[in-house]
């Protein structure tokens, strides 16, 4: 009678699994010779799915709510064990519980940078981060495609290969984007879309459903950010009134900082220099500013461009000709006055004796001789 009592308190009477993680994908249920009592229970909560599996071959789904375990709830398990006419014995199944809830907040990053052509910037190198959430949308097919046999799968066994999918498909999404890098920020929204639309299809071919995924930022290589913030600090500062001048004193004043730093005798001397150099420069600034006046340029203007023209020879634009050489060519009388030039500024061709820097080239025309005079 006792070992009877002891066999039978072997048998599983109640089929349950209460996950106190917050990771368990797929728990399979624990018991003895993996024997279940006839007509026990199984009580399947809210986001969780209980799959039976009998020798290998996936029996019966069962999604929540309280089962008696009986041939009439069991079909297909009754079928493959041949049972025809109902069991009153123990029967042998593996049964699976599966988390169907939410899970959210899982990171996804690009490990190595991903080449993207900007019409800007050219070939830049990106990472991207983000997260994204899931659930198990078919419990059979999460068992087939990922937990196999194992007693206890968790999300972070299938974490790095979803990684995987989503990282290469977000290259495909930003190569095929025209949105400029500096304007993806304002377009996160869409990019997140492009891909998880891109990867979805093959996270439900692993029993997935991908609910969310996030693209939260792109960043550049820390040098091109460093190259950008430049030229950022650059337009800012170059648009106001003086603003290049305040740059350059801006530089100097970090370059000394950063002299000043090195206890050497090279830094000391470089950050003496450099005070010089900045006071030098505030004093001129002030100076000017106290007579009214604009500080003075650190270097002459350019010299203006010497005057060039155009001349029309045979139907056919020649130059440009400086002037010394078109009085050369006056003086030769390869230039007449009637000759038709052009600079840039001129409304139209027109003779060169009309022109004001080229009519001195051409002296008046000898008035006609009166009948009679002598010549």
């Amino acid at each position: 009678m006792d070992f009877w009592k002891k066999l039978t308190g072997e048998l599983i009477d109640i089929v349950e699994f209460l996950d106190n993680s917050q990771n368990t994908l797929v728990h399979r249920f624990e018991r003895h010779n993996n024997e279940i009592k006839n007509g026990a229970k199984l009580v399947v909560r809210e986001g969780q799915a209980a799959v039976f599996v009998n020798e290998g071959e996936l029996a019966d789904v069962f999604t929540p709510g309280t089962y008696t375990l009986a041939t009439a709830n069991l079909p297909i398990l009754a079928t493959l064990k041949g049972w025809k006419y109902g069991f009153n014995s123990p029967f042998k199944a593996e049964v699976y519980f599966v988390a169907t809830r939410q899970f959210t907040d899982i990171k996804w990053g690009t490990m190595n940078p991903v080449i993207r052509r900007d019409p800007e910037f050219g070939p830049v190198r990106l990472r991207a981060f983000g997260t994204y959430a899931l659930r198990v949308k078919d419990p059979a097919a999460i068992i087939r495609e990922l937990a196999g046999t194992a007693g206890r799968f968790t999300i972070e066994g299938v974490m790095e290969q979803l990684r995987n999918l989503i990282v290469s498909r977000f290259s495909e999404a930003v190569g095929e984007s025209s949105v400029p890098l500096l304007d993806i920020a304002g377009h996160a929204s869409e990019l997140s879309d492009a891909v998880a639309k891109i990867v979805r299809p093959e996270f439900e071919a692993l029993g997935i459903d991908l609910t969310k995924l996030l693209v939260e930022n792109v960043s550049l290589p820390p040098e091109v950010e460093a190259a950008l913030d430049k030229r950022s600090s650059m337009g800012i500062v170059g648009a106001a009134p003086g603003g290049m001048n305040q740059f350059t004193q801006f530089q100097a004043a970090s370059a000394m900082e950063a002299a000043a730093k090195n206890p050497g005798a090279a830094g000391g001397a470089a950050a003496m220099g450099m005070g010089f150099v900045v006071a030098q420069q505030m004093g001129q600034s002030m100076q000017a500013a106290q007579q009214g006046a604009q500080p003075a340029p650190a270097a002459p203007p350019p010299l203006p461009a010497a005057v060039a023209f155009y001349v029309g020879v045979n139907g056919q634009q020649a130059g440009p000709f400086d002037l010394a050489t078109l009085t050369a060519q006056a003086h030769a009388g390869q230039l007449s006055r009637d000759a038709l030039v052009w600079k840039p500024g001129m409304p139209a061709w027109t003779p060169a004796a009309q022109v004001p820097d080229l009519a001195p080239l051409f002296p008046p025309p000898m008035p006609p001789a009166v009948p009679g005079t002598a010549r």
